[in-house]
């Protein structure tokens, strides 16, 4: 039995059964809709995990109890805003309780009397309220602008004593709406934008890859400029085909400035709309309307950047902006094949890749000197060989190499071909080798949250730990809604750099850990001096790989120092690991 100290987060529909009645389908696509929007971007801004949901309800742990009160407070708020201009039969509300207290956890699932008071405080919330446990108002008094109202000691149902409970204001004179944050200093005081997913506009579904790749090709080219943040496209494409208010984008991504625009592909023109918004004021700041033919395509693409950066800096005419000068292909149709590619590529399935690597071979086939495309071939087979979807997986390394230095001959400015390398040199071992390459494609691509990730992998694989926390937690900020495997990275970090217990909450947020994460597990408990957590983890590595060793398992990676070598065969077998 496993107790940990955590903040739960209680929620519950408000009239389920009757809306139900009144509208099964609207109801259903409501809430399906609020959770896709709204709810599930709120819980993973304030790092929560969904512990379980029910058809109107959910739990929802947090490592804090700042975290469930700011993720209970922008639920409700942005939910009052939702539901302004509905009619109130038709309203969805919820009510959310949240408490703090010593909680079991067993499995994937958290039980005892602090998630049971959690379940009673939210039924005593007002539909659209929040109501607290003493635990966190005692807790928050300080820390957050919030009024909290005292309610009296409550009764709660299979609770033997009576409890102290909290109402939270969200009164919008008591508790203002919050501003968008200013630049800070870990951004270096950069402006911040993010690029919505183009709207198709073609009336063809099988154009959705031209709008999707052309979005991908803009977002790229503005990561480039070192004096703007860039949301990436991982995170803004959350927001595909769903109608937007771009201050709640804006919020959700704490970024000034939002683009957003449409591509209309007929025959061999193409005409794309493109607006520049200023989040805090709703204004449009600019906006611009491109009709050519195809093949002027990358001309379009850098005025569009160079337009958008210039208005957004402030500090530069359009005409004086460095453009982010590419002439990929001549063949049009190799680069469409490509877009379709990237597009199948981040659906991240074995028949995806599978399509992505047909359609990446027919562009290299109309062009065999796209750079570019060799580059997002090697990327492509990377993907197949990292998750075993290759038959052979030494043909498919050959493969990855060769592309990558074809493209490499053909473009030494990509920043995926020098991404890419950086990995596979690591994996080899070559620490100097993959240091020019990390370094070459940081400096291609500051913004790239998969190079600013990879970094702080870097930094941590060489014992520079508490640089690679800031690299990788850079690259969550860049990308909100990043990749599970970034708190691997994360926890790594933390685990070098000897802070266990920071190590062990990072990997709490990997959803299926496998052996190996079990390992890094057992060995930092091992290490924070937590035996019975150790031996729990333990049992798990082995009960996933019967035949794991602590050598078999140091030789799959890449530390530079010896001592950070022996740092981790130590806590391996103090958790008691077989060498």
């Amino acid at each position: 039995m496993q107790r940990r100290l955590m903040a739960i987060l209680a929620a519950d529909m408000v009239g389920y059964s009757r809306l139900m009645e009144i509208d099964e389908a609207g109801t259903l696509a409501r809430l399906k809709t609020h959770r896709l929007e709204l709810i599930d971007p709120a819980i993973t801004k304030t790092h929560g995990r969904i512990v379980k949901t029910t058809g109107d309800g959910m739990l929802v742990e947090f490592a804090s109890a700042t975290d469930a009160v700011e993720c209970a407070v922008e639920v409700q708020r942005r939910m009052a805003r939702r539901n302004a201009d509905v009619e109130a039969a038709r309203q969805i509300r919820f009510r959310i309780g949240v408490n703090l207290g010593d909680i079991i956890v067993e499995e994937d699932d958290v039980l005892g009397d602090g998630v049971n008071i959690a379940a009673r405080l939210q039924t005593l919330a007002e539909p659209g309220g929040i109501a607290v446990s003493q635990a966190v108002r005692d807790e928050l008094a300080h820390k957050l602008d919030l009024n909290f109202e005292d309610q009296g000691e409550q009764p709660m149902k299979n609770i033997s004593r009576p409890l102290r409970v909290f109402r939270i204001a969200l009164d919008e004179t008591l508790v203002p709406s919050m501003p968008l944050p200013a630049p800070s200093p870990g951004d270096g005081g950069h402006l911040s934008i993010a690029v919505l997913p183009f709207v198709n506009m073609s009336g063809d579904p099988d154009q959705e890859f031209f709008a999707d790749g052309l979005t991908e090709d803009i977002i790229t080219a503005l990561s480039r400029f070192r004096d703007l943040l860039v949301i990436s496209r991982n995170s803004t494409f959350v927001y595909k085909g769903k109608a937007v208010n771009v201050q709640d984008v804006a919020k959700a991504f704490g970024v000034h400035y939002v683009v957003e625009g449409s591509v209309r592909k007929v025959a061999n023109r193409v005409r794309i709309t493109v607006q520049l918004i200023d989040a805090r004021t709703d204004r449009h700041v600019w906006a611009e309307r491109y009709d050519r033919e195809l093949a002027d395509i990358f001309a379009m693409q850098d005025e569009v950047t160079a337009s958008i950066v210039a208005t957004v800096s402030g500090r530069v005419e359009a005409a004086a902006v460095e453009r982010v000068q590419r002439s990929p292909t001549t063949n049009m149709r190799a680069y469409e094949y490509l877009l379709a590619a990237k597009v199948l590529h981040h659906r991240s399935t074995a028949e995806d890749n599978a399509e992505a690597q047909k359609m990446v071979d027919k562009a290299l086939a109309l062009d065999p000197n796209y750079a570019h495309a060799h580059a997002w071939r090697g990327c492509i087979v990377g993907q197949s060989w990292v998750y075993s979807w290759c038959p052979d997986r030494d043909t498919a390394w050959n493969t990855i190499v060769a592309e990558l230095g074809t493209a490499l001959n053909l473009d030494d400015d990509d920043s995926d071909v020098h991404r890419i390398l950086a990995a596979i040199n690591l994996n080899r071992g070559d620490h100097e080798a993959a240091q020019y390459h990390q370094e070459r494609a940081l400096s291609l691509n500051p913004n790239n949250d998969l190079i600013v990730v990879q970094h702080g992998e870097y930094m941590t694989w060489i014992g520079r730990p508490e640089e690679g926390v800031e690299w990788i937690r850079k690259a969550m900020r860049l990308n909100p809604h990043h990749p599970e495997r970034f708190w691997n990275h994360l926890g790594r970090a933390y685990f070098v750099a000897r802070k266990y217990p920071e190590a062990i909450e990072a990997f709490r947020h990997i959803s299926k850990p496998d052996a190996f994460h079990h390992a890094f597990l057992a060995a930092a408990a091992a290490m924070a001096g937590d035996p019975a957590t150790a031996e729990l983890h333990r049992k798990q590595v082995l009960a996933a790989d019967a035949s794991f060793t602590a050598e078999s398992y140091l030789a799959t990676l890449h530390y530079k120092r010896l001592e950070d070598t022996e740092h981790h065969r130590e806590a391996l077998l103090r958790a008691g690991l077989p060498q």
